[in-house]
């Protein structure tokens, strides 16, 4: 009777749960995304159809599925599973957790998956008091953190542990999830008539994120906010409402796609800082991959700024580290800076036509050998071979420059611009090409 009674307790907390919960996988095969580590035949599948793993650490966004897969790998082990918050427990609730863990298995009972969610909050000497009790078995840990472990993790938990790195969930991934759940009889809305716009699901898709929790959620609302009736249809208008966002018009993968990032990186180059971050601010909220905007703030680093502002590439790859660490909507702070730094630096492209007039010369010219006094010397034998021989090592000249063949042949590729920092350079170009 008791388990009667808690069957019903069970569907009726199932009832009132959002639309999210209830469709939390109950299987490996239902779970959406992460297939690089979960799909047969993949790591995390062997651990768990092995029943061999004791702590893994889950990194990656928020909404792609960590605490439902560590609920799964619990009950793949037939394990108890308890799950925690860093930032709303303390030391004495984990010992708590520990010290019953212990006895359950001293009982004779099953091993614990302990799922510390945002591990990160936990201080090192914190995440200190789970070691002892993870190399013996006695908990199965597994933290799940948005920040990189390797920054935010206790070092000796990382090295103790398996990390498995989860991605945004693909536009194709979130449409799926949305359909399931219209589709659904008995978690999603399968017993009612509901329909959606194609432009409404693809809005959800984009504006979500990769975010599985935040798309579900906009569904809910967009069905539950409407009058009940025989039939609930989704627009693009009540889908933008659900999402309190409204519509960009961009295609993410055709022209739009590429015209604004044309836009962007034309508008850096011109030094418009305005016309930057107005371009920057259309694809991010049109739902850009900020990945995708980072990466091309890099390479325009170099491409068009170069060596007339060295500190750019470093900015860029700040950017792009924090915009894949921190994720949206905080990364636009981190973008816009790097892109009116960008704006308003100094321009050069001379280190980029450097390298493409070298390399359409090694892949179309003669090959030009290395000259001898240049080659390896570190050998017995070398000498007779006449490699090294005459090489002068600028270190011991007194300005730390020898003027000496470093070719073979008179061709010049680096020619610095007068602007930002070359004009140092030119500067010293030209008195020691006097000097020669």
């Amino acid at each position: 009777m008791a388990d009667l009674f808690a069957q019903s307790r069970r569907s009726k907390l199932e009832q009132v749960a959002p639309l999210a919960v209830r469709m939390r996988p109950r299987t490996l095969d239902e779970f959406t995304g992460q297939q690089h580590f979960i799909a047969p035949g993949k790591l995390l599948r062997r651990m768990l159809e092995a029943d061999r793993f004791m702590s893994l650490l889950f990194y990656g966004p928020p909404g792609t599925g960590k605490t439902t897969l560590a609920s799964l790998c619990a009950a793949y082990s037939k394990s108890e599973f308890v799950a925690m918050n860093a930032a709303s427990v303390g030391v004495k609730e984990v010992r708590l957790v520990l010290d019953s863990a212990r006895e359950r298995l001293e009982n004779g009972g099953s091993r614990t998956v302990l799922f510390l969610d945002e591990i990160h909050r936990f201080s090192r000497n914190q995440q200190d008091i789970l070691l002892g009790d993870v190399e013996t078995g006695i908990i199965r840990l597994i933290g799940a953190t948005t920040e990189n472990p390797f920054f935010a993790v206790n070092s000796a938990l990382v090295s103790r542990s398996q990390i498995f790195q989860f991605t945004a969930l693909t536009m194709d991934d979130i449409k799926g999830l949305v359909l399931r759940a219209i589709a659904d009889t008995e978690r999603g809305f399968g017993k009612q008539e509901v329909t959606i716009d194609e432009a409404a699901l693809e809005f959800i898709a984009v504006t979500s994120d990769g975010d599985a929790r935040r798309a579900l959620t906009a569904l809910e609302i967009a069905v539950l906010s409407q009058t009940e009736g025989e039939s609930r249809h989704v627009s693009l208008s009540i889908a933008q409402e659900s999402m309190q966002r409204k519509a960009v018009v961009y295609d993410p993968t055709g022209d739009d796609h590429y015209d604004a990032a044309s836009a962007l990186i034309k508008s850096m180059r011109g030094s418009d800082p305005d016309a930057a971050v107005y371009w920057l601010a259309r694809m991010l909220e049109a739902g850009e991959d900020p990945r995708f905007i980072a990466r091309r703030v890099a390479i325009f680093a170099s491409e068009d700024i170069g060596l007339a502002d060295s500190r750019s590439i470093l900015i860029a790859q700040a950017a792009y580290d924090l915009a894949e660490r921190i994720g949206m909507p905080e990364a636009q702070l981190t973008l816009a800076h790097a892109v009116i730094h960008m704006a308003t630096a100094p321009k050069s492209n001379a280190a980029s036509s450097a390298i493409r007039a070298a390399t359409r010369d090694v892949q179309e010219g003669r090959t030009i050998p290395v000259p001898k006094h240049l080659r390896d010397s570190h050998y017995a034998g070398a000498a007779r071979l006449g490699h090294g021989n005459d090489y002068q090592n600028p270190h011991d000249s007194p300005n730390a420059a020898v003027d000496q063949d470093y070719l073979g042949v008179d061709k010049t590729y680096y020619t610095p611009t007068g602007r930002g920092e070359e004009r140092q350079i030119s500067r010293t170009k030209t008195d020691e090409s006097a000097e020669g």
